[in-house]
Formats: structure tokens, C-alpha cells, sequence
């Protein structure tokens, strides 16, 4: 395929230019061709976009069209995220995850599940997927394989097994390991832990990346923790969906790039993702306290009805401060439902179903009714820091999209022509050729990539060509699902999967 007078933007950050770009046995080669081509005039052909955040490990297999990436140019996704996903599992861990994690991924027949090890689920992905995978192998499946739910330090047998089950992930391909440090088990890993298990991903040249253990009024506590980690262990870390809410963290980005800084300078290898939106998204039973959840999802359920834990969690949650709620006492203004059973409480919050009843009650009664799974928004986002955050020179893009639910966060269609479209266009935050850097060469190093990731002769084939005047992200918190403008060709491996704007049948991404 022959692209013709494209404008050049290669994700390294250097100025655009004009050439002929040939795609050749998967490849990329450039200078002037002959021969019948797209007529690129006046459009930009960049490397195609890397996810750093994705929660589509079952979506690629179930749904393969998988529009909602590739129609934003993106064509690597890392997934395996917040230290919960679908490999390693065993029989019991695989019912109790798909439960409690139903809220990020949805729910899917049982015969999709045809792997327990990550060896195994990496082997089904290399059947045939729409787009470039890596997968971080989830810390809180470790744990819940060696311990269970329990809130209690690993034994030295137990450390052992999540060691090893974490070096077979990582021989088998995954690029490193991710954490929850705000949902269970993962919140029950202390520090030492963590630190033996990020010494192994060190041995194999991989990351970690982890969702701290609460992005309110502890966050920088946090993001210390993780950095320590790193500086101890010589671990690589990428600070996933960084970012600082809640109005405790108001104007206070500068801390956190501070802290980013620091660990750079000692040698520290550190990057960090955003999306471009202030709200999030998340479950509803995430915001609960850990104690609840343990035992998992039948024995929080049970636990749910019995009237003086309704009452604990009501203080937990309204006077205290939830762990799960990253320690801040929750603002039911602030959050919406996402996705629910309930029709009626799609888009409202919880405020607006509860009216002049108990908050706390109308949540548990929704989650009950869900059995775990509802899904919402969480309005606790500040601009000053966003835009701080998206400037620094070692920052990328990552949606932490979620394609399930009614009402979902429109990042998972929106997220990468909203940073080329309206922050680096309209808000100029930072010319078109450093947005592209951020999007494709920055992540494509923290990957190790040595042959994909920018537009260069005998690269990986990865490529989106879009109109610079014209892209921008249509998807909204109303109508979620709306593919972006301006993108006309996406290429995978040499293949195209979006021909002028249009999904093709093409299957050709790679585990990497």
C-alpha cells in the first residue's frame, strides 16, 4: 500500500515533513514510489496510538471488530490492568475475578474461557486479535492464588508461589506486572511485598504499573510508595492514569511532578499515562471498605444484608473514609451510574436516586440488586492538574477505557482524538508533533520496542492517517459510543482495519 505526499509526523517529536510512505511485507519504507496509492495530501500519517491503560482483555476476543480503539488509531493496547484480570487463574479464582470485575469487562459465556495459565491466554490472543496486545500479569490474581482474600501479610511459602507464578507470566510474554492497591486482594500486599515481586520483574527487563493505593487525600503518600519501590528494586514504573483528585488535591500536580522529577534525576526509570477527561470510572462496590469484600463476592453479599454492616459501611463511607474510597469521605454528587440492571438509575447519581433517603442504603441496595456489578462515574476531577500532568516530557495516553455498560466513560471511543483534536489544536497544550510523541514513540520505549512505534524506514507497519484540521473525539457522557472524526486509515502490522473510515474483517495483531 502506497501513501502519497503524506505529511510525516513519526512520534519522535521532531518536525513534520512531506514524503511517500510504501507499507511493504508488513514494513515501512520511505522516499518517492511509483504505482497506485492513497492520495495523502494534507493529511498526517503517524505511528499508530499505544493504550497504556486498556481493559479489553476479553472484549478483543469476544468482539473482534473492536471499533472503539481502532477508530481512534489506536493499534496496541496494554492490558492485564489494576492488578485484576483473566490470567493466571485456577477453576475457584477465575469464578470469584469474572464476578468481581464483571463492572470493568461484562459478562461472558463460560466457554470463552479456554486458559488458566497467562502462557495459555497469551497462546488464545495469538489466534487472531484486531490489534497489538501486551499483557501485565495482575498482582491480585498472584495473591489470590497463593492466599486467597485474606487481609494479612504473605508467608514465605506464599511469597515463593507469586514469585514463581509471576516469573512463568513473564517468560511466557507478559511486559511486566500491574497492581490495585485499591481493590482486593492487592490492597493487602504491603510494601516488602510488592518490592519482592517488582525485584522479579526487574530481572526481565519489564515495568510495573500500578494503580496506587488511593488517588485522594493520600495520593502523594502513594505515588512515594511506588517510586521507593522502583528506587529499591531498580524496577522500571509507570504510574498508570496519573493523576491527583478530589478537592484535598486541587492545583497540587506540581508535587506529584516534583516527586516524578526527583526519581528521574536519581536514575529512576519513570514514566506515567493520563486520559484527557476529569471524571472517572470505576465500580460501585470498589468504593466500599476492604473488609467487606473479604471472602469474596457471595460472602460480601451475604455480609451486606446483616444491618450493622450496613451501618459500619454508612460511617465508613459518609463520616470516615473508605479505603476503597481512596480514604475520602464520598460526595454521592459525584457519582453516577454507569451501568446497572436498573434502567432508571442509568445517568443519574447517586444523590439524584436517593433523594431525600439514605445514600449509603440506596447504594447497597443498587449493588444487591446488580449482585456487585454497577457501574459508575466519579465526578472528582481538576483541569489544573490534568494539564500539568499531560505536559511532562515522560507522559503518554492511556483511555482506562471500559466498553461495558449503558452509560460508559466515553474515553474508551474518545481519549485519543480528544488529545490530538481539542488539547493539542484547539487548547494548543503542545504542537501536533510532541501529541503524537506522547501517543506512539513515548510508550513505544517504555515497551522496548526496537522495530514499531514510529514512522521509520523498516519499522512495524503500524500506522493512522488523519486530517490534523479536522479530528477530534465525538463520543460524550450521553452518547458514549461515538466514533471519532478525522481518522480515515488505521494499519496493523502492514494491514488495514480502517479503510476511509470503515472497520474491515482483518485480524492481524501480535501479542508483543
Amino acid at each position: 500500500m502506497l501513501f502519497r505526499n503524506a505529511t510525516v509526523v513519526d512520534g519522535t517529536g521532531a518536525d513534520r515533513y512531506v514524503s511517500d510512505v510504501l507499507v511493504r511485507e508488513g514494513r515501512i519504507c520511505l522516499g518517492r514510489f511509483d504505482g497506485p496509492s492513497v492520495d495523502a495530501t494534507g493529511l498526517v500519517l503517524a505511528p499508530g496510538f499505544v493504550d497504556m491503560h486498556s481493559h479489553t482483555d476479553l472484549a478483543v476476543l469476544a468482539h473482534p471488530g473492536h471499533e472503539a480503539k481502532l477508530s481512534q488509531g489506536v493499534t496496541t493496547e496494554v492490558t492485564g490492568q489494576d492488578g485484576l484480570s483473566f490470567a493466571p487463574v485456577s477453576d475457584g479464582t477465575l469464578s470469584v475475578i469474572r464476578r468481581q470485575i464483571a463492572g470493568w469487562h461484562g459478562s461472558f459465556p463460560d466457554e470463552l474461557f479456554t486458559w488458566r495459565s497467562t502462557a495459555e491466554y497469551l497462546a488464545r490472543l495469538a489466534e487472531g486479535i484486531p490489534l497489538n496486545q501486551a499483557y501485565l500479569v495482575p498482582q491480585g490474581n498472584l495473591r489470590m492464588l497463593a492466599i486467597g482474600n485474606e487481609n494479612r501479610p504473605a508467608t514465605a511459602a506464599e511469597l515463593d508461589a507469586m514469585r514463581g507464578l509471576l516469573r512463568e507470566g513473564l517468560a511466557a510474554g507478559a511486559v511486566g506486572m500491574s497492581s490495585g492497591l485499591s481493590y482486593t486482594p492487592g490492597m493487602f500486599a504491603d510494601t516488602a511485598e510488592l518490592e519482592a515481586l517488582c525485584a522479579v520483574v526487574a530481572e526481565s527487563g519489564g515495568f510495573y504499573e500500578p494503580h496506587i493505593r488511593g488517588y485522594g487525600g493520600t495520593a502523594l503518600e502513594g505515588y512515594a510508595e511506588v517510586i521507593g519501590i522502583a528506587r529499591r528494586t531498580g524496577c522500571a514504573l509507570h504510574l498508570t492514569h496519573a493523576t491527583l483528585n478530589f478537592p484535598a488535591n486541587r492545583g497540587r500536580a506540581h508535587e506529584l511532578l516534583a516527586l516524578v522529577d526527583e526519581a528521574l534525576a536519581s536514575g529512576v526509570d519513570v514514566t506515567l499515562d493520563s486520559y484527557p477527561y476529569l471524571p472517572g470510572s470505576t465500580t460501585l462496590a470498589a468504593l466500599l471498605p476492604s473488609w467487606v469484600a473479604a471472602g469474596g463476592p457471595d460472602a460480601m453479599l451475604e455480609r451486606l444484608g446483616d444491618a450493622a454492616v450496613r451501618e459500619a459501611v454508612r460511617v465508613a463511607l459518609d463520616e470516615e473514609g473508605s479505603d476503597g474510597a481512596h480514604g475520602e469521605v464520598v460526595d454521592w454528587a459525584t457519582i453516577q451510574v454507569s451501568g446497572s440492571r436498573s434502567a432508571a438509575a442509568i445517568g443519574r447519581t447517586i444523590d439524584e436516586l436517593a433523594g431525600s433517603g439514605s445514600r449509603v442504603e440506596t447504594v447497597l441496595e443498587l449493588l444487591v440488586a446488580d449482585e456487585l456489578s454497577t457501574g459508575i462515574l466519579m465526578h472528582v476531577g481538576n483541569e489544573e492538574n490534568l494539564l500539568a500532568i499531560m505536559r511532562h516530557p515522560h507522559h503518554s495516553g492511556g483511555s482506562d477505557g471500559l466498553l461495558t455498560g449503558e452509560r460508559p466513560h466515553p474515553r474508551a471511543w474518545g481519549t485519543f482524538p480528544r488529545y490530538l483534536g481539542h488539547y493539542a489544536r484547539e487548547l494548543g497544550l503542545f504542537t501536533l508533533e510532541e501529541c503524537v510523541r506522547h501517543l506512539s514513540g513515548t510508550p513505544a520505549r517504555r515497551l522496548g520496542w526496537t522495530d514499531r512505534g514510529l514512522v521509520k524506514e523498516g519499522y512495524a507497519a503500524d500506522l493512522v492517517l488523519f486530517d490534523p484540521e479536522s479530528v477530534i473525539d465525538n463520543a460524550t457522557f450521553e452518547q458514549p459510543r461515538l466514533p471519532a472524526s478525522g481518522i480515515s486509515h488505521v494499519l496493523v502490522n502492514g494491514e488495514l482495519v480502517i479503510d476511509n473510515g470503515v472497520r474491515t474483517s482483518a485480524l492481524p495483531g501480535r501479542v508483543l
